[in-house]
């Protein structure tokens, strides 16, 4: 079936339902609140230490990352309990490897930051 709202209609829609998947995840996901705060002390860190735009850019970006991999774990998780809220095995590998994609997401990141922190002082 076909949308009926188009152009602006949609992405103001799309906007706000991007909004509350936003407040869902701050008021139900520490983690995700957590990744934000870091967020909020590593910005102020990324202007005094990059040079570039690119290389702030690059600095935040990578930790924006960490907070998208971050809600698409949270999304599976809660589509799996949705499902069946009984342990599964299957299920509990599901909740692993979306687990294990911030756990990588979060390792590229912190790698990220020392290669820039250790370029800046050597």
């Amino acid at each position: 079936m076909k949308s009926p709202y188009r152009g602006w209609r949609r992405l103001v829609g799309a906007a706000r339902y991007s909004w509350q998947g936003l407040q869902a995840a701050w008021q139900g996901e520490a983690a995700f609140r957590q990744e934000v705060w870091v967020l909020a002390v590593l910005v102020p860190v990324a202007i005094w230490l990059a040079c570039t735009p690119l290389e702030f850019v690059l600095l935040v970006g990578v930790w924006l990352w960490v907070i998208v991999v971050e809600l698409l774990n949270s999304a599976i998780e809660t589509l799996v309990d949705r499902i069946d809220a009984d342990y599964h095995p299957l299920a509990g590998r599901c909740k692993d490897m979306a687990s294990a994609a911030v756990l990588l997401s979060i390792v590229v990141a912190t790698m990220v930051w020392i290669a820039m922190i250790w370029e800046k002082w050597t």
